[in-house]
């Protein structure tokens, strides 16, 4: 059954939750409850009651002899007839994906991504970074790494937390990953393994609880860049972007250290400025971004939906103009001034300094209140094309007329009402058409549907030199 088939293993290991009503319980009898199932195809065992992976095997060895016999199984011809008969029902459901575009048929090719369980998060930011073509294109393009060596070469391994962090690499079960979305398969792709790894590195994503997808993108965007720089098995992977020419020393925004791909696409430059009001002591100082978080201006949080008549409707553009506009810093964010030598009352602006390829715009719609974390559900009306950024430049005028414009490519959208609750999907523009993709199901939209999403994370890609369209 294993974990993430139908929900089949949870259901067993509920069964086994039924308390004993007339028993006290034995060591014995809360010993037989840690339910554990297998995967059939990484041979990786896991364990509900303790939330995690199974190290360790039983005296008798019998993990180990379970996972033998499912070695011998898929060499068998049982197997083999198995794996000939799932072909043709994958080629039979083929004839139920076909779609008509433009009068002609073809096939829906964009393949979903299984929830392991919560993972929606995960899977909307995964088919967000999938449909941005140029970081996807650098990622297939990446020579595999071989993860085994010695007495475990070509042999299949199966998971353990004893394996250590220099077994497992992000770059790696990422490329594997963007590699099996758009080939055309009719099935789900289980990103276990890409999952296993950020469960390994990131720690806070462990277990199956919701996390936040914003979080998420940030930390697996962060650890690509650190692995990219470090490369894997001492070979950089950096030098592929140097030899890539599309991605030159010029378009590179350096974050922690060397650029990789991840900064050379998502990477701008912020001016910070603050003014003291006491003596106008004016500080600058440069900060690197991957993203710019939005807060949503407050006379604009009670309007939920796009045809609420109460009032001017929220844009995009209200978000960007309350991130750069000029504002006083209240007491608790008192600036120190090096001239007053003290902490003093204080104005702060933000400039862009420098436009990144991929501009990422995540609108912030969960704060805190006293005791518990609130949604904003705003709608927030955004542009499919022609996003101008010129007005928020430091030097607008060192910028071409079409340098500034972006187009949208993707939108994570989070429905529900909490933060630790709700569901992830994403809109993603491929090809001229746009997919919305909700875990495993992957279903063609339209512009219309789109532009109705209350976003949550918006990817604007930098429009290539061309004549213009409608601006924000």
């Amino acid at each position: 059954c294993f974990r993430y088939v139908n929900g089949h293993a949870k259901k067993h290991y509920e069964d086994a939750q039924i308390p004993m009503t007339n028993h006290k319980k034995t060591e014995k009898q809360e010993k037989v409850q840690h339910t554990v199932c297998m995967d059939c195809s990484s041979y990786s065992t896991y364990c509900y009651r303790c939330d995690d992976f199974v190290v360790n095997d039983t005296k008798l060895g019998l993990v180990q002899k379970v996972r033998e016999h499912l070695q011998n199984l898929e060499n068998s011809a049982f197997t083999s007839d198995r794996h000939r008969k799932r072909k043709l029902l994958e080629n039979s459901s083929l004839n139920s994906k076909l779609l008509k575009v433009n009068g002609s048929t073809t096939a829906l090719c964009a393949t979903g991504l299984r929830n392991l369980g919560n993972t929606c998060f995960m899977n909307a930011i995964l088919q967000s970074l999938s449909n941005i073509q140029q970081f996807c294109c650098y990622f297939k393009e990446l020579p595999a790494v071989e993860l085994r060596n010695g007495k475990t070469a070509g042999r299949r391994t199966y998971h353990t937390r004893s394996q250590g962090d220099n077994n497992v690499s992000l770059v790696e079960e990422f490329r594997k990953t963007l590699c099996a979305l758009w080939q055309g398969s009719q099935t789900a792709f289980s990103p276990e393994s890409l999952f296993y790894v950020v469960w390994k590195i990131m720690p806070n994503f462990r277990g199956y609880q919701q996390q936040d997808a914003h979080e998420f993108m940030r930390y697996l965007l962060d650890h690509l860049h650190l692995e990219l720089q470090g490369g894997f098995n001492g070979v950089s992977r950096s030098v592929i972007l140097q030899e890539n020419s599309s991605l030159s020393a010029s378009n590179k925004c350096s974050i922690n250290g060397a650029s990789t791909v991840v900064t050379a696409i998502f990477g701008g430059i912020l001016q910070n400025e603050v003014n003291c009001l006491i003596c106008g002591t004016e500080s600058r100082k440069f900060d690197p971004f991957l993203d710019l978080s939005l807060d949503i201006p407050s006379q604009f949080r009670n309007k939920r939906t796009k045809n609420q008549e109460n009032g001017p409707m929220c844009t995009l553009r209200d978000c960007l103009r309350s991130f750069t506009d000029l504002e006083e810093l209240d007491e608790t964010e008192l600036y120190m001034c090096h001239k007053c030598k003290k902490k003093q009352k204080s104005t702060k602006k933000f400039w862009i300094q420098k436009l990144p390829k991929v501009l990422c715009l995540h609108l912030k719609r969960f704060h805190w209140t006293a005791y518990l974390r609130n949604k904003v559900d705003t709608y927030v009306e955004f542009p499919l094309r022609g996003l101008d950024m010129k007005c928020y430049l430091l030097e607008p005028e060192n910028s071409g007329p079409e340098s500034c414009l972006y187009d949208l490519a993707a939108v994570v959208v989070h429905h529900g009402s909490g933060v630790g609750s709700g569901h992830y999907t994403a809109y993603a523009a491929h090809e001229g058409r746009w997919f919305h993709f909700n875990d495993s199901t992957v279903t063609l939209t339209d512009e219309e549907t789109v532009v109705k999403a209350k976003a949550y994370i918006l990817f604007y890609v930098e429009r290539q030199a061309k004549s213009g369209s409608e601006k924000l």
